[in-house]
């Protein structure tokens, strides 16, 4: 059998269990799969270096599947490769509730995926994370330790998607020169060719931002060898757009929308076996192939033990802070710079904004958590993300830690969730809250995939003032607490602002977002306390002696007027207590005890926030009061605002009196 002969078969049996699988589930993307066959085989068997032994090898290089729905082509890659946790029955399994094999590759469902894919373009984003941290991490434990690539198989939605263009500009201008983006250029989308709707040239779109860009033809394996060669020699990030056939192989729908999104279909599968010569049963591969397959999994063996002597021979404080940087773990000097910090906060009682804030406390942070990652979307003044501890990351230079990631808000979500998928970072980063919105699908899936990335977003209401409602967000609280698994804090002064960021970076099975203040805000926390209060989501700030006829609720920015609304009350002789909610989602997580304590039984409920009511009645009932927003904000100076929509403790007082028919 020639080396070609040999290819090929080896590249149907990726086609083939594919196609099985699909057919099986009767639902699936079987034309990826068959289409890039070919390169997948050459990238695998003689290229990509990984260990199906030891799947979670820092040093393996990085495969992303941007295109997810051919989800197929990796399991099946996976499964011959000899992965233990994709087997056999595993495929047979494709699509099922339980399985591993899910429609789209989901990260922590079994190794070997290293990122959770299907929304396009989001691969090749995570992608440019995760060879911005190979590059991170070689200027800090050295090329013996760190020296992987990053490969991307992305296609024409993909490319078409928005985030691709923030990700490759970034990743062009950083001069990434370990990330292959290899293109399956198939020319044909859903809706039918690609033609009908795009007529980019990709190869000057990415010349253009500073890449490196080749093609070839996508089935022929000396080719593909020899192009991946030249990518992984530029001093540049590299495109290699390899044509392909869609569907590769099956007589009447290859090269057509018909085999993109659906089960070819017994008669086609039929003739598929025959025109590639596959005489086998469904799933069955035969032995010689699948010997070939399970011994270029072993390809990287010795990859992988020569780099564990020169891990053996790293001084040892390397190598302990290189294992507990993967391993996630914080510093053991940490909590006591929390502690000693948050001791000097009750003693002074500082006045500022919960963004200025965030920036006292990440000094301290950063001071003793080292593989801490700032950036910011071109808002680092605003943000005060940058502390003097992070200089810049530049093209020249990775030994910073500070990413300008420009007004790329998708982007560099979606590059943080790379970072925090590659191991042995922490990212986070600025933006305004306003434009969470241009980063919740990449927030979205950090909390989908249980990573540790922090968005640290400011300007978090009307309190912004000037730049008007396009940029004060009022529905933002809601729906970022809407998203599942994400911790949303609104810190009330500097105190809360020390125990969010504390249980941001504790928290290792999600992601965080910190809304911050532009206004400056009061000391609310007047004593010294080691425990953690905004760990139970809410707690009571200010209690009554008496059975409290007032329960006032917050967060953020409007505690100051909880707590100046409490005064008035009390002055009046009316009961009053106010709670501090900086946290939803760990309030829910508390015992239903706590939770009551902390609700009350006051006969009047009032809740104050700057943003819309929603979610709020879980605090203060149905036939709760409100006083926040009910639309749109508007322009001009934040004091003037606060009282146009009515956020005032003179309006909480009123309620209360009005609601107790005082």
């Amino acid at each position: 059998m020639t080396d070609l002969d040999k290819h090929q078969r080896m590249a149907n049996a990726i086609r083939f269990l594919a196609i099985d699988a699909v057919e099986k589930a009767k639902s699936g993307h079987p034309g990826l799969p068959m289409g890039a066959a070919d390169i997948a085989t050459v990238l695998f068997t003689q290229f990509l270096k990984f260990d199906p032994t030891s799947p979670n090898w820092a040093d393996r290089d990085r495969f992303v599947l941007s295109a997810g729905h051919g989800s197929m082509l990796l399991y099946s890659l996976l499964y011959l490769l000899g992965y233990e946790d994709f087997t056999l029955d595993e495929l047979k399994n494709f699509r099922q509730i339980g399985s591993r094999t899910a429609g789209h590759p989901e990260y922590g469902h079994g190794a070997g995926i290293e990122t959770t894919t299907g929304p396009l373009g989001q691969g090749l984003g995570n992608a440019v994370g995760m060879a911005i941290a190979e590059r991170l991490q070689v200027e800090r434990f050295g090329k013996d330790l760190v020296d992987h690539y990053t490969y991307v198989l992305a296609g024409d939605g993909c490319l078409m998607e928005g985030i691709s263009q923030e990700a490759l500009s970034l990743a062009g201008h950083l001069k990434l020169n370990k990330l292959i983006v290899i293109w399956d250029d198939n020319g044909i989308s859903i809706d039918g060719k690609v033609e009908i709707t795009d007529s980019t040239d990709q190869q000057a779109r990415f010349a253009a931002s500073g890449w490196n860009t080749l093609s070839v033809d996508g089935h022929d394996p000396e080719a593909i060898a020899a192009a991946i060669r030249q990518a992984q020699a530029s001093d540049r990030p590299t495109l290699i757009a390899a044509k392909t056939t869609i569907g590769f192989g099956a007589p009447n729908k290859a090269g057509t929308a018909k085999v993109h999104g659906s089960p070819l279909g017994a008669e086609e599968i039929e003739g598929t076996r025959t025109a590639l010569n596959w005489p086998h049963q469904a799933f069955e591969v035969p032995s010689d192939i699948l010997d070939a397959w399970r011994i270029a999994g072993l390809r990287s063996a010795q990859a992988h033990k020569d780099w564990q002597k020169r891990f053996a021979d790293a001084d040892a404080e390397s190598r302990a802070e290189f294992e507990r940087r993967n391993r996630g773990d914080l510093p053991a000097t940490f909590t006591k710079a929390v502690l000693d910090y948050k001791k000097k906060l009750a003693d002074e009682q500082p006045t500022m904004a919960t963004r200025k804030a965030s920036e006292a406390v990440l000094t301290v942070i950063n001071e003793v958590v080292p593989e801490t990652i700032g950036g910011s979307a071109d808002l680092t003044g605003s943000n005060n993300t940058k502390t003097p501890q992070t200089e810049p990351v530049t093209p020249t230079d990775f030994s910073g830690r500070y990413i300008h990631y420009g007004v790329r808000e998708h982007g560099m979500a979606a590059a943080m969730n790379g970072m925090a998928l590659h191991g042995g970072l922490i990212p986070y980063s600025g933006g305004f809250l306003i434009f969470s919105d241009y980063c919740r699908p990449s927030i979205r899936l950090a909390a989908l995939m249980g990573q540790r990335v922090i968005h640290v977003m400011t300007h978090d209401s009307i309190g912004l003032g000037e730049d008007g409602p396009t940029h004060q967000p009022v529905e933002h609280f809601a729906a970022l607490r809407a998203i599942p698994n994400l911790t949303f804090f609104r810190p009330a002064d500097i105190t809360e602002t020390l125990e969010c960021w504390q249980l941001s970076l504790e928290n290792k099975a999600g992601p965080s977002v910190l809304a911050l203040t532009r206004q400056n805000l009061p000391s609310l926390r007047k004593s010294f306390e080691e425990d953690n209060f905004c760990a139970r989501g809410a707690y009571v700030l200010i209690d009554s002696e008496d059975d409290a006829a007032v329960t006032i609720f917050a967060s953020g920015s409007e505690v100051e007027i909880a707590a100046e609304a409490h005064g008035e009350l009390s002055r009046a002789g009316i009961a009053a207590r106010v709670v501090s909610v900086p946290s939803f989602e760990l309030f829910e997580a508390q015992s239903d005890d706590y939770k009551a304590d902390v609700i009350g039984t006051s006969p009047v409920k009032i809740a104050v926030e700057a943003g819309i009511r929603m979610g709020w009645d879980r605090f203060i009932g149905n036939d709760g009061a409100f006083v926040g927003m009910k639309g749109f904000g508007a322009s001009g100076p934040y004091k003037e605002l606060y009282e146009h929509f009515g956020i005032t403790k003179d309006a909480v007082v009123a309620v209360a009196k009005e609601r107790l028919g005082a």
